[in-house]
């Protein structure tokens, strides 16, 4: 079981959200802890902002005082809505939350279904609950509750089935929710820095991805539009607008994700488990595509981008252990477009790679600026010396009263200047 937690400062967002998976038969409300119940079973969005704002004090000093915690059973594990419930409030309870209001939902927008709790992180009195090491905590949380429940240790195992969606059939009709579920998915599931990482990954799933921007009657917008494509990355049918799906999927909440992410990729925890795989396949792969078929055996998908003439100018991959779609470059030099294009071009008749990873690292590093100063310092050096060795012995053959090294010195430039006039003259 996998945990996510996430704070923040609008409460009326988060319960927006889960409502609309009410509203469109995706979701319902399980159960709730210490809210009012309504008469008819019917939840309010307005009803419950008020209860949890009764409970929020007003002189609070805590910027986010909210917190959304979604809870993603493996695949495999098929759990009724009574275990859910046990699962909910036994995870809020050894997390701190059990005397909190809260209200947990269903989600059933996709084939895993799971659960969301929407809770206040501070007490009745203004003051923010404990949470130190909550990530650390959460996680030991939920391997208490796969081994009580017997389910399967989905952050250890980092089943590829938690991470992976169908692609988009366009003759399976109903493109809108196909789009809608795997768009949604990715999303929640991946972390990528730019729009164009997300892109990329959505291509995996016959998802084209397109930023619109322009003005009508004088009002600026910007959007996201979505179309299916079939195997060869061909549109087909009519684009789906982000708002038509709704506000997850939108320019903002991508904005969002993209500043978090970048946040934690900055951390450093991911780069070198994804740098050494990449960095040990790409030194042993002999082409293009054994390197591809390498990395897909570990879970990695790299989407190469060439021109007509075949030179490569982009390269993503995509690891799906980690859940991370990330351009080559951010790995280090030696991943980028330009280096893999190189490092792949020499290739011969035979299939052999005939430049090393290493090799290629050497030959960058003799060109750079401090090889050259190097190499010009070396050479002056031994130009001061054979100049020292010439008066040395002209010194033995004249004497020191009828020589001296200014003598050397000023014949040398007379000379030079001799032949650099006469070669003005001509």
């Amino acid at each position: 079981m996998v945990a996510k937690i996430n704070v923040g400062s609008s409460l009326y967002g988060v319960l927006a959200y889960n409502q609309k998976k009410i509203d469109e038969m995706q979701g319902r409300v399980l159960f709730t802890n210490r809210m009012f119940e309504s008469e008819d079973g019917n939840f309010n969005i307005h009803r419950c902002l008020e209860c949890f704002e009764m409970q929020l004090p007003q002189d609070i000093r805590t910027e986010k005082p909210i917190i959304h915690i979604s809870l993603n059973p493996h695949p495999d594990d098929k759990l009724n809505d009574v275990q859910l419930s046990e699962i909910a409030q036994e995870y809020m309870d050894k997390l701190g939350y059990g005397g909190q209001p809260y209200i947990v939902y269903k989600h059933e927008d996709i084939n895993r279904h799971h659960i969301h709790i929407v809770s206040l992180r501070v007490d009745e009195h203004g003051k923010k609950l404990n949470d130190k090491f909550e990530h650390r905590r959460s996680k030991d949380i939920t391997r208490e509750i796969e081994n009580k429940y017997g389910l399967h240790p989905a952050e250890k195992t980092k089943d590829k089935e938690l991470t992976q969606f169908q692609k988009v059939d366009y003759e399976s009709g109903d493109i809108k929710k196909q789009i809608s579920n795997t768009v949604k998915g990715v999303i929640s599931s991946y972390r990528f820095q730019s729009f164009g990482e997300f892109k990329t990954l959505l291509s995996l799933y016959n998802i084209h991805a397109e930023e619109v921007k322009g003005e009508v009657r004088g009002r600026p917008y910007h959007g996201i539009v979505y179309s299916a494509t079939d195997d060869d990355g061909n549109k087909q049918g009519n684009p789906i607008k982000s708002s038509l799906i709704g506000k997850s999927v939108g320019v903002t909440t991508l904005e969002r994700k993209i500043k978090q992410n970048s946040e934690i990729w900055k951390e450093g925890t991911l780069r070198p488990e994804i740098k050494n795989t990449v960095h040990e396949l790409l030194n042993s792969s002999t082409s293009i595509s054994q390197f591809k078929n390498n990395l897909n055996e570990k879970g990695i998908d790299v989407v190469i981008r060439q021109n007509n003439e075949g030179r490569i100018y982009g390269v993503t991959f995509i690891d799906h252990n980690n859940r991370i779609a990330l351009n080559g470059s951010r790995l280090g030099k030696a991943f980028s477009a330009n280096a893999i294009n190189n490092l792949f071009q020499d290739v011969s008749e035979t299939g052999h790679k005939t430049t090393t990873l290493k090799e290629m690292n050497q030959r960058t590093e003799y060109e750079s600026p401090e090889y050259t100063d190097k190499s010009i310092s070396e050479n002056q050096d031994k130009s001061t010396n054979k100049e020292s060795l010439i008066g040395d012995i002209l010194k033995m053959i004249f004497g020191k009263s009828g020589y001296h090294d200014d003598d050397y010195s000023n014949s040398t430039k007379r000379s030079r200047k001799k032949k650099r006039r006469y070669g003005r003259q001509i």
